[in-house]
C-alpha cells in the first residue's frame, strides 16, 4: 500500500489491525445511518478479512478509516454478494468513515485514492460499493459520483429497512 499524495498536516495513514477495532466501532457507529452500527468484535473480523483495512490518524487518534474486501472473501453481505455475482471482479468498499471533525479535509479522497491504487495492484479492474438512497445519504451520493462512480442498480437490503444504490468505477485512473 502506497501513502495518497496530498494528506492534511498531521494525518498518516497506517494499515489496520483488529486490535483498533475497540477506537473504530464508536467512530464507525457516530455515522450510523450512512454506515450500519457494528459492534467492535465484527469490525476486527472485516478487518481479518479485509484486502484493504486502512486507517487516518491525527494525533496518534484514528479520524478515518475504510475497509475494502477482495473478491472470494468470506463475508455473508448482501451488497457484497450482488457485485460478486457480476462477471466483474472489484475491490469492494465496505464501508468508509470520517470524522465529523475532519469532514472537508480530503480525508475520503485519499482514503479512496488508497483503495483505487489497491484495486489496480491487485488486477482488479473496478471499484463498488453501495450508498444509501433510503434513508438517504445524497452527501454520500455526490462524492461517489465526483470520484467516477455510476449507479449499477439499487436494492433493498436489511429486510426492506434500507435502500441503496450500487456503484462501481473503473479502478484505473
Amino acid at each position: 500500500m502506497s501513502t495518497p499524495p496530498n494528506l492534511p498536516d498531521g494525518v498518516t495513514l497506517r494499515t489496520l489491525v483488529a486490535a483498533d477495532a475497540a477506537a473504530l466501532a464508536p467512530l464507525n457507529d457516530a455515522a450510523a445511518p450512512a454506515v450500519p452500527v457494528t459492534p467492535p468484535d465484527d469490525i476486527a473480523r472485516l478487518i481479518e478479512i479485509a484486502a484493504l483495512p486502512v486507517g487516518l490518524e491525527r494525533g496518534g487518534v484514528l479520524v478515518g478509516f475504510v475497509i475494502a474486501l477482495a473478491p472470494g472473501a468470506d463475508y455473508a453481505s448482501e451488497n457484497y454478494a450482488f457485485f460478486s455475482a457480476r462477471e466483474t471482479p472489484s475491490l469492494y468498499v465496505d464501508r468508509i468513515v470520517i470524522a465529523e471533525s475532519e469532514r472537508g479535509n480530503r480525508l475520503g479522497q485519499a482514503l479512496y485514492a488508497a483503495v483505487f491504487a489497491e484495486a489496480e495492484r491487485l488486477g482488479l479492474p473496478e471499484v463498488t460499493c453501495e450508498v444509501n438512497l433510503d434513508p438517504p445519504n445524497p452527501g454520500s451520493l455526490a462524492f461517489h459520483e465526483r470520484l467516477g462512480f455510476e449507479r449499477l442498480g439499487s436494492q433493498a437490503t436489511k429486510g426492506g429497512s434500507v435502500t441503496v444504490a450500487l456503484l462501481a468505477a473503473p479502478a484505473s485512473r
